[in-house]
């Protein structure tokens, strides 16, 4: 395979490698990872043979090799719903400006981001602003859009937003979602084993939590889904908890948790890949990683766009990184 390589990209935020596996299968070689979480890097290492280096923050861009292509699924949590919305005022928001820093030294052609559907909107739309703005003053030009995991051929609702920017003045479109009959039946594995039942005591307890919620007038608590439902809700980091997003019904008994391998096989990973951690920080692994899928069919979007006749686009030459500057920069975009 290193004789067929088109490209060289980069793997920050790494995870499990999730969108490495994608752009690995149109040509893409992987110089460099970069994960912090000691448990995803064994499974990383596991998977690809290789351990990512860790921190963001402590790694200097210009020991990272020469690259085409910088892929991050950089961390959710300053921008989900869920969280405080803090955004960039959250210490976490600015990873971000990691992946810039990375990006102005280098200037690949490339930059391919995901993160929740709730980006665009966060902060009246200041945040995703802030990074499209960065992006384009270093020459990009940007393209985004939210795309649901149940559109690419897995039996999950999981919407999350990709940005893709390119150097050059490229004809790039998204993908289309594809017609494909599934299931949750389709992923499921015929003989579960006992330990994934809940237990009475928990059964009880999302019952009376469910029973609660409806009494005040909101839709929360646990979700049941069986092997007909076309699809579940979102597989999240905290599935290890309690399983209550997806529960499985089964007969006479119980429902269940997915297990780590029907949990992997929901994020579209192949049977192949191996789970090396305990269940608990599988869970964790497979609700923060991505959908194979829909990656596999925007790396597949980008390789089109390259092959297409283009003009160059002239990148802007910025110096971003004077952290004084930077700083005033930043306060001012609020």
């Amino acid at each position: 395979m290193k004789n067929n390589h088109n490209f060289k990209f980069i793997d920050l935020f790494a995870g499990i490698g999730g969108i490495r596996l994608s752009f690995e299968s149109v040509g893409g070689e992987c110089v460099f990872s970069s994960e912090w979480d000691k448990f995803a890097q064994n499974t990383y290492e596991a998977n690809f043979g290789e351990r990512p280096q860790g921190d963001i923050t402590l790694i200097d861009e210009k020991d990272i090799p020469n690259f085409d292509v910088l892929l991050a699924g950089f961390p959710c949590q300053p921008f989900s719903n869920a969280g405080l919305k803090m955004g960039f005022e959250d210490t976490r928001g600015t990873l971000f400006f990691h992946i810039a820093r990375i990006l102005n030294h280098h200037k690949p052609k490339i930059v391919f981001l995901e993160n929740v559907k709730g980006l665009k909107s966060h902060n009246k739309g200041n945040t995703y602003r802030i990074i499209q703005n960065t992006l384009e003053e270093m020459g990009y030009n940007v393209y985004s859009q939210v795309l649901n995991a149940k559109d690419f051929g897995v039996p999950q609702n999981r919407e999350r937003i990709y940005i893709v920017g390119f150097l050059d003045n490229v004809d790039f479109s998204f993908p289309k979602p594809f017609p494909k009959q599934i299931k949750l039946g389709d992923i499921l594995e015929k003989d579960a084993p006992e330990k994934y039942t809940i237990s009475d005591r928990l059964w009880a307890g999302h019952i009376r939590r469910k029973k609660e919620h409806i009494e005040k007038g909101n839709g929360f608590g646990y979700s049941m889904f069986d092997e007909n439902s076309p699809y579940t809700s979102t597989i999240s980091a905290r599935y290890y908890k309690d399983g209550s997003e997806i529960l499985i019904k089964q007969n006479d008994k119980n429902p269940r948790k997915l297990t780590p391998r029907e949990a992997a096989r929901l994020q579209g990973f192949p049977d192949s890949f191996k789970i090396v951690v305990s269940d608990n920080q599988a869970y964790k692994q497979f609700g923060n990683s991505v959908c194979v899928p829909v990656i596999k069919a925007l790396s597949n979007q980008i390789k089109l766009s390259l092959e297409k006749p283009r003009k160059k686009y002239r990148s802007m030459e910025l110096d971003l990184f004077n952290y004084d500057k930077y700083e005033d920069r930043k306060i001012a975009s609020y």
